[in-house]
């Protein structure tokens, strides 16, 4: 197993120091899912939830969550994002919504948390824009499906 870069010799908690690594194009990709039902389905897509355009407003929060990773998650690096995809699949027949993110960016760390902030919050929010008519909404499945760039070079799941 590798080190555990987040401590120190002593065991107390730190962020990791990027200063000597190398700027390098990094991308990495997140998904999950919220089962919905088929009512909640059929709200979204004839755009009679109350609130308003739920996978419009889940993309916008999605994007500015990937913004904010660094003040929700204690040892995430503030990042220069340069592009963010949120996309929406929808599974008609199960009643679920399947939620992706694309994070992109050129520096010295990844972006594979920036993507799964993205995704949950995406996700979050339509379970929030939703739950007036049914709180029994299930999300999950969340996880990395590809990050590239960096020293530990690419990964596919």
């Amino acid at each position: 197993m590798d080190k555990l870069t987040h401590f120190d010799e002593d065991g107390n908690a730190r962020m990791v120091d990027i200063s000597d690594k190398d700027e390098t194009k990094r991308v990495a990709i997140a998904s999950g899912t919220i089962k919905v039902g088929n009512t909640i389905l059929r709200h979204i897509l004839d755009n009679k939830i109350e609130k308003g355009d739920v996978l419009g407003v889940a993309r916008v929060a999605g994007i500015m969550a990937t913004k904010t990773t660094s003040t929700s998650i204690p040892m995430c690096h503030p990042l220069m994002i340069t592009g963010v995809d949120i996309d929406f699949e929808i599974d008609s027949e199960l009643g679920i919504i399947k939620a992706k993110s694309t994070v992109k960016t050129t520096g010295k760390t990844g972006v594979e948390m920036e993507a799964l902030h993205s995704c949950s919050i995406a996700l979050l929010t339509i379970y929030d824009m939703c739950k007036a008519i049914d709180k029994s909404m299930e999300i999950g499945n969340i996880k990395l499906e590809h990050k590239s760039g960096g020293k530990s070079g690419d990964f596919f799941r």
